[in-house]
């Protein structure tokens, strides 16, 4: 497995907290948001090592901790498996008018465009977007601004098929939902799970803030009329700088982003 930079991997080097227990906390985040799901496999010890450049000792470490915070089982020839499921119930909402929330707010803000590359599908979001690991996925890392100051950091994935639209012109001035709707794809649905987290070095300097301080954590799948899923995005933001709303009435709930 090829290793991730440290940018990618969110983990800190010459940070005071440990490896094992900053893999521990992504792989955390991971789970108790929902990305990888109850019942879904675990990196062994020796993906984990090479995937986040560590030692077997370090990897091994922190998937001990996930086992001793009952977020997975470990088993001899089995492997580690998730065993957490998340207590909230879902809210429904209407997906037509979060989608157009969405992409108000994406042409209301500023976008710097951090990369656009190819990459291999690999867990959680394999999972995900329902594809095989390795399966070329399109990958894009941008920075939103509004007035002047970073609100949120987003990495999407989106199936290479439909990436025809995606290019670093128009990523510029238009948001990808709209961009895959130009490949002819009708959204039908979305999950969407928000949690917070904590800044690691790479996120605070991307969003002006210190290491530690409060993220607001949102994971949405976004799956067409067919049932396909076509997009997947990690969405971190200042929790100072944004915020969702949720107008709740009896027959559904309507979202708004800003």
């Amino acid at each position: 497995m090829k290793k991730i930079d440290d940018e990618v991997s969110g983990i800190d080097r010459m940070h005071a907290v440990p490896l094992y227990h900053q893999i521990f906390l992504r792989l955390r985040e991971e789970i108790t948001s929902g990305e990888r799901a109850h019942g879904s496999r675990m990196p062994t010890e020796q993906e984990l090592a090479a995937a986040f450049g560590v030692s077997r000792i370090t990897a091994r470490r922190a998937l001990a901790e996930l086992a001793s915070t009952n977020l997975v089982a470990r088993k001899r020839r089995v492997g580690t498996h998730v065993i957490f499921e998340p207590p909230a119930r879902p809210i429904e909402g209407s997906i037509d008018q979060a989608i157009e929330s969405l992409l108000t707010f994406g042409r209301s803000t500023q976008v710097k465009l951090i990369e656009l590359d190819e990459a291999p599908a690999r867990a959680p979001i394999s999972d995900a977007l329902g594809v095989e690991a390795g399966t070329p996925l399109i990958r894009v890392v941008r920075v939103r601004w509004l007035e002047n100051e970073p609100l949120g950091h987003l990495l999407s994935y989106v199936p290479a098929d439909l990436g025809e639209h995606i290019t670093r012109a128009a990523l510029r001035t238009t948001p990808i939902l709209a961009l895959i709707e130009q490949a002819g794809v009708k959204i039908g649905s979305a999950t969407q799970t928000i949690s917070a987290t904590l800044a690691d070095a790479s996120l605070a300097a991307a969003l002006s803030v210190e290491i530690g301080a409060p993220i607001l954590r949102i994971s949405r799948t976004v799956i067409d009329t067919n049932g396909r899923p076509v997009q997947h995005i990690l969405a971190q933001y200042r929790p100072d700088r944004y915020q969702i709303r949720l107008d709740l009435h009896k027959n559904k709930t309507d979202l708004h982003f800003g």
